[in-house]
């Protein structure tokens, strides 16, 4: 597994490496099945130092996990036993999806843009309902079963997934709901 290691205005000293790349190779290889790579990156917030973890499976699930301490290895090791947390509290789900799929995610391309949330008031109507785009970038979405979704939206700890859904190949949703639960929009449901 390649861990990458950086600091943003902060520098990593051999030690420090040395410690993550222990933790968390032997993390990784007790609770992740094939782990691909990982990255770790330290920042200082205050007088607090914020570790950030992201590791990336073989089958194309991702997950991550943050920590905060006022030390830097305290950081790292709060993020790491929240990493390894949620990859032993999912690992009969993983093993279980993992057996009937042998090949990685099938992805397709598509655009993602970050639209300005406080737009400058037009004069011209017409022109006010073009939202303004301050970033640009490429990204894929999964082929995946509604299970898979869910296990990739609770492991990557993001609100919502959007997935083509490969029983029916149609786009879907799965997001957080304020009730604790979990929303499934299925646009082929609605024409059936």
């Amino acid at each position: 597994m390649q861990i990458e290691i950086n600091g943003k205005q902060i520098d990593i000293g051999d030690a420090l490496r040395t410690h993550v790349t222990d933790e968390l190779s032997g993390s990784m290889d007790k609770y992740a099945e094939r782990p691909v790579d990982a990255a770790v990156t330290f920042t200082r917030d205050g007088h607090e130092y914020k570790c950030e973890c992201s590791t990336h499976l073989s089958t194309g699930m991702k997950a991550q996990a943050s920590g905060k301490a006022n030390e830097i290895y305290a950081a790292f090791d709060i993020a790491n036993e929240r990493l390894a947390k949620q990859l032993r509290r999912y690992k009969r789900r993983l093993k279980n999806h993992h057996k009937a799929r042998q090949a990685p995610f099938e992805r397709m391309a598509a655009a993602s843009f970050v639209i300005e949330s406080d737009a400058p008031e037009i004069e011209d109507a017409s022109e006010s309902l073009q939202p303004v785009i301050i970033a640009e970038s490429k990204t894929t979405i999964p082929v995946l079963s509604v299970g898979e979704a869910v296990l990739q939206m609770e492991i990557g700890e993001e609100p919502l997934l959007m997935f083509r859904n490969e029983r029916n190949n149609e786009i879907s949703v799965v997001y957080r709901r304020e009730d604790g639960n979990v929303g499934w929009i299925d646009p082929s449901a609605a024409t059936a």
